[in-house]
């Protein structure tokens, strides 16, 4: 309850924050490398009303570049960039393969491909509505048709190294084999965050046949697929013709309503686009949450969790444990400025962090390390506080580790509970040294049994110190 209430507060204050008015026009672009293909793209960006007028609003805003459904033209999607754009995103939507006789996938894909460059290219156009308003951060969604076509088109640009593609989103996704392409086979190439969004209902492209493979190829070091309990295919657009005449032959069963599907998706969406576009990492731990405590959805996921440095002393050097993209380096909780290498040689005593960052752009904190320079210069890394850490990993199937610290001797008990509060495994009970601990467990019992997937908490207690965190079990 306490977690829903949260995330009411959250759309709420979303909705108080949507300062942006929305801006819109239209454009072609030709790809030099397809004999100069027209690609007509309707953009919609960020605005602001001054003296009546719309102008583009003041800032940088990332990009989602859309793929529309099979024979959907792109104003079925209206209801997608009225919730984004306000909210401080670019949506671009390629016009193309729209025709019911001759739809080309794979040209589809490449269009989508093009597109992810080409905003970029607007940003330095001083001619375009987007000058100097694009930031370099871009997702790639699609429905249906265009759904598939995103995963063509991520194939390329995960395999070419490009820096812009963040995530992929996936609205009920179709395998799109056409063209000697697969869809379901390009997701063996997409190592980016990715997410899923499926109907339990739907009959159009029934999720056991198109949107579950694509989820289970993917290469992805974070990606989670969300069933939404009751929806169908076409409810994540507005109505359309074609479309819900599709649906109509073939989906049974579906029971919420075309707005409740929406609110659920971007309820999950504005959440994952915050993460993984704006490096809003508060905003992970609330998706995370959400997924364990909605009723409307089922999901799964595989998710690696960041993990946290130790530091490494040799010959006067201190090393992180841990390989990142950046670091910052702390003296006693302080900034120490320049100090961004993976090893900083330390003059001053003092406890010292290092603070990791990743490529999803959310970082951790390294444990605390005492530095003492005596007259033998002897460094001793010895916590300085009792901790626990959050286990590593996080899902995790079936092994993970706890790491604790102990700044003095101390009597340790480090228990595992479900959620109903029962002991499950008591891992350690016993008098330990001072020092950075760790431990695993293996998801069983006592008695040495698997225990069923779920939420546990683990509890250390050592001295008077007590704390408990909760974990996740995925099978």
């Amino acid at each position: 309850m306490l977690v829903r209430f949260f995330l009411m507060i959250i759309c709420l204050s979303t909705l108080v924050i949507a300062q942006y008015q929305i801006g819109h026009y239209t454009t072609i672009f030709q790809d030099p490398d397809r004999l100069d293909r027209d690609i007509e793209t309707k953009i919609y960006y960020p605005a602001s009303i001054v003296d009546d007028s719309i102008i583009t609003a003041q800032g940088q805003f990332p990009v989602i570049v859309f793929g529309h459904g099979f024979i959907m033209d792109w104003s079925a999607y209206q209801n997608l960039w009225e919730e984004f754009v306000p909210n401080g995103y670019i949506m671009a939507f390629p016009t193309t393969e729209g025709s019911l006789l001759s739809t080309n996938h794979q040209q589809f894909g490449w269009d989508l491909q093009f597109l992810v460059t080409q905003i970029q290219g607007e940003g330095f156009n001083n001619n375009s509505p987007l000058y100097n308003s694009v930031d370099n951060n871009t997702a790639l969604m699609g429905h249906s048709m265009g759904g598939g076509a995103v995963f063509l088109a991520a194939d390329s640009l995960c395999n070419n190294g490009n820096n812009q593609l963040k995530t992929i989103i996936g609205l009920a996704p179709a395998e799109s084999s056409t063209n000697g392409v697969s869809s379901i086979g390009s997701a063996l190439n997409i190592t980016i965050p990715s997410l899923i969004l499926s109907g339990s209902q739907d009959g159009v492209t029934p999720p056991t046949d198109h949107h579950i493979p694509m989820y289970n190829n993917l290469a992805s070091d974070c990606k989670t697929f969300i069933s939404i309990s009751g929806g169908g295919h076409c409810y994540f657009a507005n109505s359309n013709i074609f479309c819900d005449l599709a649906e109509s032959a073939s989906s049974t069963g579906i029971s919420i309503s075309r707005t409740e599907q929406q609110n659920v998706t971007f309820s999950f969406l504005n959440l994952w686009l915050d993460y993984t576009l704006k490096s809003d990492c508060s905003d992970f731990d609330v998706f995370q949450d959400s997924l364990l405590t909605s009723d409307r959805i089922t999901f799964d996921q595989s998710c690696l969790q960041n993990p946290i440095a130790n530091i490494i002393e040799n010959e006067g050097l201190l090393t992180s444990s841990v390989i990142g993209t950046e670091y910052q380096w702390y003296l006693n909780s302080s900034i120490i400025p320049n100090a961004n290498e993976f090893a900083y040689s330390p003059a001053i005593n003092g406890e010292y962090n290092v603070e990791v960052f990743f490529s999803s752009g959310c970082p951790t904190f390294s444990n605390p390390y005492n530095f003492i320079d005596d007259l033998d210069i002897i460094l001793i890394l010895i916590p300085s506080e009792y901790s626990i850490s959050q286990n590593y990993p996080n899902p995790f199937n079936p092994i993970t580790t706890l790491q604790y610290d102990l700044p003095e001797e101390s009597f340790v008990d480090v228990t595992i509970y479900d959620m109903l509060g029962n002991v499950v495994n008591k891992l350690v009970n016993a008098n330990q040294s001072s020092g950075y601990k760790s431990i695993q467990w293996n998801a069983t019992n006592n008695q040495g049994q698997p225990v069923s997937a779920g939420v546990y908490l683990y509890r250390i207690q050592a001295g008077d110190f007590v704390n408990t965190k909760k974990m996740i079990l995925l099978k």
